[in-house]
């Protein structure tokens, strides 16, 4: 059974498989490798998925969706003509349509995969990618990071070894990955990302931009006249370069000369380079590691296309970053290999990879010096702990005759859980004892996939309770999956 690498992206998916020759990428029912992450419903009522939705934006704005991979893992529904369907929903159709893809050209059924996601999705992220493959009939072989998944390819591609910072700007997240590759072993050292910086957001300021200038809201503009200015700006920023473009941008009942400019474009994305800058440089002192002690500095994602961000890598670390390998398809390029390393191909070296936590995990404990503040985060497993990994610690009952203890499980950097991020609960029963009498052992253990799970031990009853995490955000049952199911 053949095993498909698919790069599961904000603006674009692709998907490939490992074969003798090396990786062949799958052409979709048009005969691009590229199918855009959109999903429409056509003038049948029916829905439709990659470029012939992407075609709608402009006109059928209302029942077209793009970019919905930001909000995987959240309970955000978006309404398409009068139904709702969820990020893991939309995801499943993308998926569903490169399954279909892959199964046309193979000739064969297709049930398993290894998925891409980014290296700063949360362990709520990667549940709903999950969920959306299995929407989807697909088995997730291995969630891979995607800059984990670029470095494989750059890496059996070039055949060298060093230490890599692999920086991946797609549509919607930011990924930077520091890694080293060594005798076929290939061990990432730190993560650090952005799962709100991308292509989208060059895009989203230079819309806000403009309507500032003709002192308008996005509210003023009809969503079909607001859609042709995001496309006019998206197509824009594609064709940027030495010479000026002069845009004629429909604002209402006013049409308007716009020129777009280097400096303009300059000037309005100086804020997000400036973000950009944070995750490479947290990279680096996670790892305790010089920018001159790097051997290569790679690009991958289709917005590293970006002359401005090129040139703001080349001057932090005084070198040219390398990007030969095409940034939009090098993620799928690695799933695919990765895929051929899990079917255990002959034609393949193995590659040990080890990869990281990018996030600290842990829980909340009371905080009796400030209720105000809430609880406080203590940690369990830290960021950048290698995985697979697994930690306990020990917490006791804050009250006397306390029956019931609630393990909130966090993600995130603050001292103060309501300033991370809440991946789920759940509830242990404990004997009736004087306030600290009892005590549990908290253990996560975090496997390969980034997939997150938690054993509480009581201590004076021997019992153990083991969930995968509950009531995590955007999570969806086994009834809602099979109403899922039924609805697409």
């Amino acid at each position: 059974m053949t095993i498909i690498g698919i790069d599961l992206g904000t603006t674009n998916s692709a998907c490939g498989i490992w074969t003798d020759e090396g990786v062949k990428l799958i052409p979709n029912r048009l005969g691009d490798v590229l199918t855009p992450s959109v999903v429409g419903l056509d003038t049948q009522g029916e829905l439709i998925v990659g470029r012939t939705a992407r075609q709608r934006l402009i006109n059928h704005s209302d029942q077209t969706v793009a970019a919905f991979k930001r909000l995987m893992g959240t309970d955000h529904k978006i309404k398409l003509g009068r139904q709702a369907f969820s990020a893991t929903e939309l995801s499943s159709l993308v998926l569903r349509s490169l399954k279909e893809d892959a199964e046309a050209y193979l000739g064969e059924a297709v049930t398993e995969a290894v998925i891409s996601v980014p290296a700063y999705f949360n362990d709520n992220q990667r549940h709903a990618t999950k969920q959306a493959a299995e929407l989807a009939g697909l088995k997730v072989e291995r969630l891979i990071n995607e800059p984990t998944a670029a470095a494989i390819a750059y890496g059996l591609h070039e055949k060298q070894e060093g230490l890599f910072l692999i920086l991946d700007l797609g549509g919607g997240t930011f990924d930077v990955s520091l890694l080293e590759f060594f005798d076929g072993i290939m061990e990432v050292h730190a993560s650090a990302g952005d799962n709100f910086l991308g292509g989208e957001d060059f895009v989203d300021a230079m819309v806000d931009d403009v309507l500032r200038e003709h002192s308008l809201r996005r509210d003023d503009l009809k969503p079909n006249l607001l859609q042709q200015l995001y496309l006019q700006m998206e197509g824009a920023k594609r064709k940027l370069g030495p010479a000026d473009q002069t845009l004629s941008l429909e604002l209402g009942d006013k049409t308007v000369e716009h020129v777009v400019t280097s400096d303009w474009f300059t000037r309005v994305s100086t804020p997000l380079l400036l973000r950009a800058k944070h995750p490479i440089e947290r990279a680096l002192r996670d790892s305790s590691t010089h920018p001159s002690k790097i051997d290569d500095v790679v690009l991958v994602g289709g917005s590293t296309r970006l002359a401005i961000f090129r040139s703001t890598v080349g001057k932090m670390f005084g070198r040219l970053p390398s990007c030969h390998l095409d940034p939009d398809t090098v993620v799928a390029m690695g799933a695919a290999i990765q895929a051929g390393l899990m079917m255990r191909n002959e034609a393949l070296d193995d590659v040990v990879l080890t990869d990281v936590c990018p996030y600290t995990l842990g829980t909340g404990v009371i905080n009796r010096d400030n209720s105000k503040l809430g609880d406080y985060f203590m940690p369990i497993i830290e960021r950048n702990c290698v995985v697979p990994v697994s930690i306990a610690r020990q917490v006791c009952t804050a009250y006397d005759d306390q029956t019931e203890l609630t393990i909130k499980v966090y993600q995130g950097e603050s001292r103060y859980v309501e300033k991370n991020v809440f991946l789920g609960e759940l509830n242990v029963r404990v004997p009736k004892d004087p306030r600290g009498e009892q005590a549990v052992d908290i253990r996560y253990s975090y496997d390969m996939n980034g997939l997150l799970e938690v054993d509480v031990t009581v201590e004076s009853t021997g019992q153990v309770h083991s969930h995968l995490i509950e009531h995590a955000p955007g999570a969806l049952s086994d009834e809602q999956k099979q109403a899922a199911r039924e609805k697409l």
